[in-house]
């Protein structure tokens, strides 16, 4: 492994791995940034390892006291469900609000998607995101809308990802949500 791939993959990991401890926060359970507390930590594992939890989902969480809200977009019906009976069984916790919105089926969003993930994870600096179990940049399409969520290393990886989003055909907007990990 070279001093690059190590480099790289230690800053994604850090980048990944640490979420606010701050009960009152929303967590992005992929672009964390801080220290967490042992239920954060659960809660964070719970959801990443739903089955179908994929880079065209988004699942943010906020803990105050024993109750996990639940937010963000998810592409299938069945993981809004998932997410919320997992968590469920969480020791420490008690009440389990879900107000995950479930992505609507269009085959047009479909073939954006498709295309976003080519022109995304195929451009040659961005392609590093698309590496290991949860890609750090998702890719939420609504209606022809574009939201691109996650975190990235660097200012210059956070534009490329929007400018190569904006290039997609049929894509009506793009919001560009990704976290610079670092300064």
């Amino acid at each position: 492994m070279t001093n690059f791939t190590r480099n790289l993959a230690i800053a994604v990991v850090l980048s990944l791995a640490a979420i606010p401890a701050s009960a009152a926060t929303t967590v992005d359970v992929d672009a964390a940034k801080s220290p967490m507390t042992a239920l954060e930590r659960q809660v964070r594992k719970e959801l990443i390892t739903l089955p179908f939890y994929s880079l065209f989902d988004h699942i943010q969480f906020q803990i105050e006291g024993n109750t996990v809200m639940l937010s963000g977009s998810v592409y299938r019906p069945s993981l809004k469900k998932s997410a919320e009976r997992v968590l469920a069984r969480v020791e420490g916790i008690a009440n389990v609000k879900n107000d995950i919105e479930v992505l609507p089926t269009s085959t047009f969003d479909d073939s954006i998607r498709r295309a976003m993930l080519r022109t995304i994870y195929g451009d040659t600096v961005l392609s590093r995101y698309s590496q290991g179990s949860h890609p750090a940049i998702r890719i939420i399409v609504r209606n022809g809308d574009v939201t691109l969520e996650g975190a990235v290393i660097n200012e210059g990886d956070k534009n490329l990802a929007g400018i190569r989003a904006n290039t997609v055909n049929n894509v009506f907007k793009v919001t560009n949500n990704l976290k610079v990990a670092r300064s």
